[in-house]
């Protein structure tokens, strides 16, 4: 090829290698999302669950266990501005107004929210939808009562008759929640004008008060400690667990729920997206989770609730030992909003001083 032939050829081929397909830059492989999921210490779940929403979705989740129900609701109230998580769970409705008051949740309508019942359903912007409940109930002794010629206690005006003096303990309702749910029974079942009446009858018929769950329960219950008290205020899921954590098998439990009508109080338990959240649509996935059937079943044996979702099977240690009061003991969480501080102060008042 002669030069004057190169010459004319040169911008011919530049063109072409100009025109010619260029290898394709990869594009980043997008960085995994992981979730943060605030909630209270009691929050307990499965490895193997959370290892699955994982696997399914490609997002990971990160805990962040942050004291009790109202210690870690106070805490993503206090970070509303700059959320410390993406998703809250374990704000029940006890303290369900002071979440939404502080706008802390962004609605979310889960596909989910058609298998929970509507009665759990207390938000209808579905800023917090339920995962769980709850009831707290007087829990009593079945020996003791058996090798005693007093009948069990079957309402919450039994306690304060002279024959069952000095036979019960409960928590503290302003150092303790199921203290509180209690606290809120008998607001319910007495109204605003009688509950602190019944509360002077049970402090002059011996009650007494404990700081928490732990010393009321494990302390000074005679079903499970050394203490000489066999009435309690737990769960109505306690006789459940007995039988469950037993050394040896029982075929019975040795406890029972006192479960008549507007002797508990239900607690329910809440999740949502925190407003502020990077990553919504991830957060969305979450909450779908926590509300479909794999994680709904895997609650009752972690954290000895009932799960939401009416589709979710129950373990058999529930359905056996366990029961959930048809009529328990209502106040609305307005009521509990506008009154909590007075009511806990009255009772203070009546109880302790």
């Amino acid at each position: 090829m002669t030069k004057k032939l190169s010459l004319l050829l040169l911008p011919i081929i530049l063109l072409l290698a100009a025109c010619a397909p260029q290898a394709a830059t990869p594009a980043p492989t997008p960085k995994p999302v992981t979730l943060r999921l605030m909630t209270h210490d009691s929050f307990e779940i499965s490895e193997d669950v959370l290892n699955q929403f994982t696997t399914e979705t490609g997002i990971a989740v990160q805990v962040l266990k942050s004291g009790d129900g109202g210690a870690a609701l106070n805490q993503a109230i206090l970070a509303k501005d700059n959320p410390l998580a993406d998703v809250f769970y374990g704000v029940d409705n006890t303290f369900l107004s002071r979440a939404l008051d502080n706008d802390i949740f962004v609605p979310y309508n889960s596909p989910e929210l058609k298998n929970i019942p509507d009665n759990l359903k207390l938000d209808a912007q579905n800023r917090a939808l339920p995962v769980d409940f709850g009831d707290v109930c007087l829990n009593y002794d079945k020996a003791y009562f058996a090798n005693s010629p007093l009948n069990p206690p079957q309402s919450l005006e039994d306690l304060t008759d002279p024959a069952y003096a000095n036979l019960t303990v409960v928590e503290n309702p302003a150092t303790s929640t199921p203290g509180l749910a209690f606290l809120l029974a008998t607001i319910g079942h007495f109204g605003t004008d009688g509950y602190l009446q019944y509360w002077a009858d049970l402090k002059a018929n011996g009650v007494a008060v404990a700081d928490g769950w732990e010393d009321a329960y494990w302390g000074q219950f005679s079903a499970a400690s050394d203490g000489d008290r066999p009435i309690v205020v737990s769960y109505a899921t306690s006789p459940a667990a007995e039988v469950f954590f037993a050394e040896n098998p029982l075929d019975e439990s040795p406890t029972a729920a006192v479960v008549g009508d507007g002797t508990c109080f239900r607690q329910i338990e809440f999740v949502g997206v925190l407003k502020g959240t990077k990553h919504p649509a991830e957060a969305h996935k979450l909450v779908d989770f926590m509300l479909g059937k794999t994680f709904q079943e895997d609650i009752p044996l972690n954290m000895w609730v009932y799960p939401a979702n009416s589709t979710a099977s129950l373990p058999d240690v529930f359905t056996k030992f366990s029961v959930i009061p048809q009529k328990p003991a209502t106040v609305s969480p307005e009521d509990i909003k506008k009154h909590r501080e007075a009511w806990l102060d009255e009772w203070t008042q009546t109880v302790l001083q």
